[in-house]
């Protein structure tokens, strides 16, 4: 397929929240490409700015608000020719309100692109479960996104989601890829499924890159992975319509 290499898009990834899942991205979205050449990717512009302040400490009081350093990012694509912005941070889309307006390029929703996939599910998913941040299950991101497909969601209880899914986050922040942040969560996520959660978002960009799919025994839903397609779409679109 060549008509990425036609696309005037160019994909501007507002990262480094963390490194490791924005690095895991751009991964995906080349692995996603179809090609045979060089030529058949995708143009691409990486903001990765780790000194963005943590998302969820920001959500829960604890720290400052990362809107400024979001909407910096955006500027800083969009002068580097950037026609599209996506966001490899699930607890980034709570501020994605706050810099939509301002960012001046549309950014494509990763939450909302969850949804679209999980609808077209077949066999339908009824009941799905949610490994993230605090912050992102605070802010009712997913919850709000399903709710309006009439998906459930099934949520760690409070000691699960400090005890595993937390402290799994922390471990592949600071550079963990064994067991460290695999077993807590696949453990959480057994938790999920017990309650009947046919199929388990990994709701971090950092869940994917500690937890191997095959650890868990239902369909374990990457959107890093999703968002990625959705840009290769928007480019195949675009240069076949343009």
């Amino acid at each position: 397929m060549r008509g990425t290499a036609r696309s005037a898009e160019v994909i501007g990834i507002l990262g480094g929240m963390g490194p490791a899942a924005t690095a895991d991205f751009y991964a995906k979205l080349v692995a996603t490409t179809p090609g045979s050449s060089d030529q058949d990717h995708l143009r691409t512009v990486i903001w990765s700015d780790p000194t963005i302040p943590d998302r969820t400490e920001a959500l829960l009081g604890d720290g400052p608000d990362p809107t400024p350093w979001l909407l910096d990012g955006s500027r800083v694509l969009r002068e580097a020719g950037a026609t599209v912005i996506a966001i490899p941070c699930n607890t980034a889309h709570a501020f994605v309100p706050r810099i939509a307006a301002h960012a001046g390029l549309p950014i494509v929703h990763m939450i909302g692109e969850v949804a679209r996939h999980l609808t077209a599910r077949r066999p339908g998913i009824h009941t799905v479960g949610l490994l993230a941040t605090t912050g992102t299950v605070r802010a009712g991101l997913y919850q709000e996104r399903l709710d309006r497909f009439g998906i459930r969601l099934v949520l760690p209880d409070g000691d699960s989601q400090d005890r595993d899914v937390m402290t799994a986050v922390r471990a592949v922040k600071a550079g963990a890829r064994d067991g460290t942040a695999s077993e807590p969560l696949a453990r959480a996520a057994r938790r999920l499924t017990d309650r009947g959660a046919q199929a388990v978002i990994a709701g971090c960009t950092e869940i994917p890159l500690g937890l191997p799919a095959d650890a868990v025994d239902v369909p374990l839903v990457d959107p890093s992975l999703i968002l990625a397609q959705a840009l290769v779409r928007l480019a195949t679109n675009r240069s076949t319509t343009g």
